[in-house]
């Protein structure tokens, strides 16, 4: 669980676009930039390199 005080200040570094917390893969995800952050152990990896590009149909779904 991402504490929801941390969600609401955390925006995608690429797009600065605000985040969607996924519980169900445990990812930060950007409609903006289509890209998907993990969250591992709590705590967010907001890197670039570390994010996964998601699937067009799966950005916009968000």
């Amino acid at each position: 669980m991402l504490d929801p005080n941390l969600l609401d200040i955390l925006v995608c570094p690429v797009s600065k676009a605000p985040l969607i917390y996924d519980e169900k893969t445990a990812e930060l995800k950007c409609k903006a930039s289509g890209l998907a952050y993990p969250v591992r152990d709590g705590i967010p990896v907001m890197l670039e390199e570390q994010a996964r590009s998601m699937s067009d149909s799966e950005a916009q779904s968000l």
